[in-house]
């Protein structure tokens, strides 16, 4: 079919009958926000922008929240000249000045703004060629519309010769020319207009203010503090809060002491400017007949019922003796990750409260201390930076990654000198980004962290020589010197600063809610520090729309540790973090987006290829620190239940998980024989990879009953997902579960008519304690991962479209019975069907012979080749083209290891098999074109074909 006529196709699915078999390119579609499925209506629009060749948007409303989840787009559609116009109003003053001005920065944009008072359209065009998108629905340009509000949006494909494109065209040109250009001079008489508005709002919106004077706890703080009723009902005398950084830990921790009434507290921070904001925090909820005071330095209220003390002071020998170890009822341990160090210990070692409470952001250490311990394992309610920003907890962010400059034809990496780091060049760079990407008010109140504090003192004096105002700050900087330079940061007189330079000092106990732009000049060497950093900015303040991060990304080792830091996965499993990656904003909570240009995404996908996921070192402290929270040896569920590191690592790094135990800890040594460990080592990779449940999900059964009908187990895979299984299948499992497949021999499950029977081999084996804990917890993990992948809709005879899959696991999954993986070069025609691996972009030194030209074409066509040396004739060819199944697998670049991405079964083009000849060589080779079954999503898609 032409393009024309699978529009007519797409059309009749959408709006006649949606049993009618379509491409989905052009069917209509309700476009809405549905974070719990990772959709936003952004990701369309930027898909839209992306592949347009002309844009024209008109909205009532625009924001500069709205054009900064777009900047990276616009920036890119500016490089390409793509033209764009874009039509707004003063419809109620609520579109931003800032706004405006962030547009007009734009030369591809025309803009102009509607004079009707009642102007409240929200509709948008994009000319693809013959075909073109209309939108049409309630979403304006701002972050809340983009991202999460209820929104409907139609789209529909309309070719130009359509009635409802006429009248697109025709309602936009006619408000269009009616409008009058946006100048300078226009958004300078619009500025007086809006801030008069804005300043009213604001103060109907104090004046509501003063009146609700009470503060009272969130959802989640109500159910932290439920959580710690319950513990010591329980009998537990401590417990600790993991709490993301501006969440309200101090808070929570003053309504739990309101409701404990103890007579005397104590609050321990590393900080004086911490203790006092502490102590002003609780004032605000405790009983004025309360007395507070600070314990630091030289000021030592200790008669106070409430003491908030640095951790210097209150451990000092002298200090401690002051008080009885009964002194307190309730202590309090802010960023009580620290507690490992003596001076913590010396606290509580000595003190005997009635109730202990730690809080931090991030208990996870890399020096090997076991914190909760010392919090008796329980842990009173957890929240992560992502759970923190969905329950609108944090100030939104948009996030910038932005490629670093060569300088000298040099790339900046983890080795660049002191020079090329602070260089006129790229100092001139890192303004320019600043500025580019700017703030929400348009007035920076910026925290800038660099990688050295050498470094960071010559950048604040290079910004300041071009006029910015900034102060340095070192671990050496007094504290009253730290205090004035916050204070200046957060002024709105003549002292107010820009920015404050500095490496590490910020990362933790400091409160600037107003900070609304953060800037990263240093390679992320971990994720904790990253969301540390990144925490500074989140806290939420009186007009802050949002937070602007800049993240300058260089040639750096450990790139693969930012999405791994935004998006709070800690599997460290590749692959996800390549979704996560490609998914753009998708699976970031709430409004906060997530941008990268072209360069630094590819650095972070280099970055993550190669990657080396299974350092032992790394290894050893995830499985501490999942040990150290939980209180014993973790499982593999243990790793997933908590959202660890993806425990296949552990697995395929020693063979079995167990094994990798054995080498760390005593505990199971010796408690099983070479037979069953080579055995579990066999299930673990072999069957129990996630990559197809039913064998997993059939061991299941058979160690819990023995047996089990064969109907029964069809009947309870379709109740459990949706799809039915045949006896091809059925005899496949047993030939996988009896290790037939990779060609060994195994009693494991065996048949008789309508029963399935657990083998005596396996029946002896699981005798073995050992043998069989570690079997069923590999079992728990396979059919998990297999769960977190599937999707009915995506499900395909076998297969999860967009899953990965070695030729091995296909050979496998294709019910063949031997693993014939290692003669499949490229594609294999086996029973008729026929997958076909391709490796998209190859290596630049491959042999000519060898260089295949398979591409897409676009979404729903890929342009595929032969092997070298083959003619239309040969049987090999006609047993392609005779096929009853065809499927495509695709990765990007050898990169990636050896798993494809299944794209889908193809059909072959009508009329497109040719003979030719390979591009570099005579070599003789056939040409295919292949339809896909469903057009490839966008964010594959992209990431597939880019270099």
């Amino acid at each position: 079919m032409n393009k024309s006529e699978i529009h007519n196709e797409s059309v009749k699915s959408g709006l006649v009958n949606k049993k009618n078999n379509s491409q989905t390119n052009y069917q209509p579609e309700l476009l809405v926000n549905d974070t719990s499925n990772g959709k936003k209506f952004l990701t369309n629009l930027i898909s839209e922008l992306e592949s347009c060749n002309e844009f024209w948007i008109s909205v009532a409303f625009v924001t500069t929240s709205g054009i900064a989840t777009l900047m990276n787009t616009l920036i890119e559609l500016e490089k390409k000249n793509i033209r764009g116009k874009i039509l707004t109003s003063q419809y109620l003053n609520f579109t931003q000045p800032e706004a405006l001005k962030r547009l007009r920065k734009f030369k591809n944009i025309e803009l102009k703004i509607a004079i009707n008072d009642s102007f409240h359209s929200k509709g948008y065009l994009f000319k693809h060629g013959k075909i073109n998108n209309i939108i049409i629905g309630s979403s304006n340009l701002t972050q809340n519309a983009l991202c999460l509000n209820k929104e409907w949006n139609l789209k529909i494909s309309a070719r130009e010769n359509e009635l409802i494109y006429d009248q697109v065209i025709n309602e936009f040109t006619k408000e269009y020319e009616s409008a009058i250009l946006v100048t300078d001079a226009f958004i300078d008489r619009y500025s007086i207009i809006w801030n008069t508005a804005t300043a009213i709002a604001e103060r109907v919106n104090l004046s509501s203010v003063f009146q609700k004077t009470k503060v009272e706890p969130n959802q989640m703080q109500k159910d932290a503090l439920n959580n710690l009723k319950n513990l010591r009902a329980n009998g537990c005398r401590k417990a600790l809060l993991i709490s993301a950084t501006g969440t309200g830990k101090t808070y929570l921790s003053a309504f739990d002491v309101q409701k404990f009434k103890p007579g005397k507290f104590l609050f321990v921070v590393h900080r004086r400017i911490i203790a006092e904001k502490a102590m002003e925090t609780f004032r605000n909820l405790i009983d004025n007949q309360i007395s507070m005071g600070v314990f630091s330095g030289d000021t030592k209220e200790k008669d106070a019922d409430y003491l908030f003390s640095t951790i210097q002071t209150v451990s000092k020998e002298e200090n401690l003796k002051l008080f009885c170890k009964n002194h307190f009822d309730y202590i309090v341990i802010d960023e009580s990750h620290r507690a490992g160090a003596d001076s913590y210990k010396k606290i509580l070692n000595y003190f005997s409260p009635k109730f202990l409470l730690g809080m931090t952001a991030t208990p996870e250490r890399t020096d090997g201390a076991d914190i909760f311990k010392l919090f008796d394992y329980n842990i009173a309610y957890e929240i992560r930076l992502n759970r923190a920003l969905s329950e609108d907890m944090l100030s939104p962010f948009h996030y910038y990654g932005v490629s670093d400059i060569t300088i000298n034809d040099e790339l900046i990496d983890d080795f660049s000198d002191f020079n090329k780091l602070t260089c006129d060049e790229r100092v001139k760079h890192i303004i320019e980004k600043s500025r580019l990407y700017g703030t929400d008010s348009g007035v920076i109140t910026g925290l800038v962290f660099c990688p050295s504090n050498e470094i960071s003192k010559q950048l604040s004096k290079k910004f300041n020589e071009v006029g910015f105002k900034s102060i340095y700050l070192s671990g050496e900087s007094k504290e009253e010197i730290r205090t004035d330079a916050i204070k200046k940061l957060e002024s709105n007189g003549k002292d107010k600063i820009d920015y404050i330079f500095t490496v590490d000092i910020f990362n933790e106990g400091i409160d600037i809610p107003s900070v609304n732009q953060i800037i990263m000049l240093r390679p992320t060497q971990s994720a904790i520090i990253f969301v540390q950093q990144l925490g500074r900015g989140l806290r939420k303040s009186k007009n802050k729309d949002y937070l602007t991060v800049i993240d300058f990304i260089g040639n750096y080792n450990n790139n693969y540790l930012v999405p791994i830091a935004l998006y709070g996965d800690t599997s460290f499993n590749k692959d996800t973090i390549r979704k996560m990656l490609a998914s753009g904003s998708n699976l970031i909570p709430g409004i906060s987006t997530v941008n990268f240009d072209a360069i630094s995404k590819d650095r972070i996908f280099d970055s993550i290829n190669k990657a080396n996921m299974q350092k032992l070192t790394d290894l050893k402290k995830d499985y501490h620190n999942l040990k150290y929270k939980i209180g014993k040896i973790p499982m593999m569920m243990d790793f997933i239940n908590f959202g660890s590191r993806d425990p296949w690592l552990y697995s395929t790094y020693k063979k079995s998980y167990l094994n990798f135990v054995d080498l760390i800890e005593d505990r199971y040594k010796g408690s099983m024989s070479m037979e069953l460990s080579k055995l579990l080592e066999y299930f673990t990779l072999e069957i129990n990879n996630g990559k197809r449940v039913e064998e997993s999900y059939l061991l299941s059964l058979l160690i819990r009953h023995e047996d089990i009908s064969k109907n029964s187990f069809i009947d309870k895979i379709y109740s459990t997902y949706g799809y039915k299984i045949d006896e091809e299948l059925i005899e496949s499992l047993f030939i996988n579960l009896n290790f037939e497949f990779i060609r060994k021999s195994f009693d494991c499950v065996k048949s008789d008519n309508n029963r399935i029977f657990i083998g005596d081999g396996l029946k002896n084996a699981l005798d073995n304690d050992t043998f069989k804990k570690f079997l069923i917890d590999s079992i728990d993990y396979s059919i998990a991962t297999f769960d977190s992948n599937f999707k009915l809709k995506l499900y395909n005879k076998g297969l999860v479209r967009y899953q990965k899959y070695s030729r091995k696991d296909v050979c496998r999954l294709l019910n063949w019975p031997k693993d014939i993986s290692s003669t499949i070069y490229g594609y294999r025609t086996k029973n008729s069907i026929t997958p076909c691996f391709v490796t998209y972009h190859k290596e630049d030194e491959l042999d000519g012979d060898i260089n295949y030209n398979d591409h897409f074409i676009n979404s729903s066509l890929f342009a595929w080749e032969s092997r070298s040396n083959r003619k239309k004739s040969s049987e090999e060819i006609q047993n392609v083209i005779n096929s009853k199944r065809i499927l495509l697998f695709v990765k990007k670049e050898d990169g990636e290891g050896t798993d494809f991405y299944y794209l889908g079964d193809v059909s072959i083009v009508e009329g497109s098999v040719e003979q030719g000849t390979m591009k570099n060589t005579n070599s003789p080779v056939v040409f295919f074109k292949y339809l896909l079954d469903k057009p490839v999503n966008d964010s594959l898609y992209n990431y597939i074909i880019n270099i």
